[in-house]
């Protein structure tokens, strides 16, 4: 008996051959368009894949523009041996915290959360990103690591803008 899980995966399968043979046949009559359409695909998807986050938004984003995507199971995350438990979520999204209030908004909030609230941040976010964060125990390190990586990620591209 096939379940739920197995029957999504050969539907993506099928999907994934009927896209296979549509870019062959873009190919024959464009070259330089299919291969930037795959690139384009593969960088997407090896970001979804990567982020939650960005899966989230571009499954809101299909979403939004009539698409209706199938919902399906998300992939298993490999995770390490010692690793006893998933890490709650943080108590607020600190994207929208520095949107909302700057620099000095997203401190604030982040000024009264403990150790492990701050890591839950980190965790959600991704923003461990040379894996010394979440052995940090002091607030401060952990604050300034999120403002860092906060800033990065909302400013980077401005240059094109």
């Amino acid at each position: 008996m096939t379940g739920p899980v197995d029957r999504d995966a050969a539907r993506l399968r099928l999907q994934i051959g009927e896209a296979s043979a549509a870019l062959l046949r873009l190919q024959d009559s464009s070259p330089a368009a299919a291969t930037a359409l795959v690139r384009l695909v593969q960088v997407i998807a090896d970001e979804a894949a990567r982020t939650p986050r960005f899966a989230h938004a571009l499954a809101s984003a299909l979403a939004a523009t009539g698409e209706t995507p199938t919902p399906a199971a998300p992939a298993p995350r490999k995770v390490p041996a010692a690793r006893r438990g998933k890490r709650a979520p943080g108590p607020f999204d600190p994207f929208a915290a520095f949107r909302d209030g700057g620099e000095t908004g997203l401190r604030e909030k982040l000024a009264p959360l403990d150790v492990e609230q701050l890591k839950d941040i980190v965790a959600e976010h991704a923003m461990d990103y040379d894996r010394l964060a979440m052995r940090w125990r002091t607030p401060k390190k952990l604050q300034d690591r999120i403002v860092e990586r906060v800033k990065a990620l909302t400013t980077k591209g401005d240059a094109f803008r």
